[in-house]
């Protein structure tokens, strides 16, 4: 059975303030999401920005099999303590956990503690859903995306991307949004597969997110108007009816499979 660790990349008062508004917290998107394809997990949970004992599961991290760092609504550029405390814990990870899977905001964090740089985005953003990704040749040969179609959507919320990647590092998949929606690189001990969108997150907790931010989006500018906002949904609504469960998870089941290998 393997062990794995789930880094929660939301502070502990954004994930009470989903609770109460009745939203799952990414940490317990990722737990169903994965139960969906296996039982035979023992799974930790570290969250390095409100965890008081961080430095002794950082002590121990080579007990793990692999990690999945998640999603965040925070931004990697403003330096807080909470970010800071984040990126110092995936350099501890980086040098004792052979197997990492990166997920938007986890591969920002990767990406910066391997020496790479993350900036706000500037073709726009991705508010609940990615459209037209598309898997390049090296993609198209990595197993990361075993079985996957060649273009496709997906729930996304991401206002901040890649500009500059690790050294050494694959580019993997695009979209005219992003140029880097998934790589692949080497840090320390680790092979990390990172994605920036979220084959864990469903279309309906993205549009609950959406609804739950709503005035944060239209404070951003993210949003002209609430009707701007209710057309958007009913966007996702619609593609939500395209999608069907596993293919949305693809992803995940590969690296499963990539864990399991010895």
């Amino acid at each position: 059975m393997k062990k794995i660790l789930i880094v929660e990349g939301n502070p502990a008062e954004e994930n009470q303030q989903f609770t109460t508004a009745g939203i799952q917290t990414h940490t317990e998107s990722l737990k169903h999401s994965l139960s969906y394809f296996t039982d035979n997990l023992i799974i930790d949970v570290a969250n390095p920005s409100s965890d008081k004992n961080i430095q002794e599961i950082a002590n121990n991290l080579e007990s793990y099999d692999g990690l999945i760092w998640g999603g965040s609504s925070l931004n990697i550029y403003n330096d807080t303590p909470e970010i800071r405390r984040q990126i110092e814990f995936m350099k501890e990870c980086q040098k004792k956990i052979k197997k990492i899977l990166a997920i938007c905001w986890g591969m920002q964090v990767a990406v910066t503690a391997a020496g790479g740089e993350v900036k706000k985005c500037v073709k726009g953003s991705q508010k609940g859903i990615a459209l037209d990704i598309e898997i390049n040749e090296n993609g198209l040969k990595h197993p990361l995306y075993k079985n996957k179609n060649l273009k496709f959507n997906t729930p996304a919320f991401n206002f901040d991307e890649v500009v500059t990647m690790p050294k050494n590092s694959v580019l993997l998949a695009s979209n005219p949004i992003n140029k880097v929606q998934a790589l692949n690189f080497k840090a320390g001990e680790s092979d990390i597969w990172g994605i920036q969108y979220h084959p864990e997150i469903t279309y309906n907790k993205m549009i609950n997110l959406i609804i739950f931010r709503k005035k944060r989006l239209l404070d951003r500018g993210a949003f002209v108007d609430e009707d701007e906002i209710n057309s958007h949904i009913k966007n996702i609504e619609e593609e939500n009816k395209k999608l069907d469960k596993k293919s949305r998870m693809i992803e995940l089941e590969n690296w499963l499979d990539y864990l399991n290998l010895e």
